[in-house]
């Protein structure tokens, strides 16, 4: 995470954390099946600095000036559920994977908890990247889009 948040003052682009966890069976499928998608990983690598965060790993985390740790990392558990990381409990992520959208300045965008198919992950990379979601003000906005949005992701 540093390293984007330091690249971004160089070239400003947004970031894409991807949290997961050692045990998360859909964050596994999600690796395999949405990164690994040649669409989407030149998508993400043309216009996001990717980042993977361990959201229940012992690492430390500079974000904004405050250090985020895992004080109760377990390195026993460390294939099985553990504790969260304080850097999760602060961006507020209640599932995994959960992929969290920071803006050029580092700042978070939205987090979007659940596994998405490259198609679905479509429509978040390029609503995020195309600053699409400052017009989505409204679940009937949000709606429309989704509606309107002809996704060219091969699943």
């Amino acid at each position: 995470m540093e390293e984007a948040l330091e690249a971004q003052k160089e070239n400003p682009k947004k970031i894409l954390m991807d949290a997961y966890t050692e045990w998360c069976y859909p964050c596994k499928l999600m690796d395999k099946n949405t990164f690994g998608n040649p669409q989407v990983a030149a998508y993400i690598n043309k216009n996001f600095y990717a980042v993977k965060f361990n959201a229940e790993g012992d690492e430390q985390v500079t974000y904004k000036d405050q250090v985020f740790a895992n004080p109760n990392y377990d390195p026993a558990r460390a294939k099985r559920r553990n504790y969260q990381h304080d850097f999760a409990k602060a961006l507020k992520i209640t599932a995994y994977p959960t992929i969290v959208f920071f803006n050029e300045q580092g700042d978070v965008i939205a987090p979007i908890p659940g596994y998405h198919k490259p198609a679905q992950m479509e429509l978040f990379l390029k609503m995020m990247s195309k600053d699409d979601y400052k017009k989505l003000n409204s679940p009937e906005a949000w709606e429309e889009y989704q509606k309107n949005f002809k996704p060219t992701f091969e699943d």
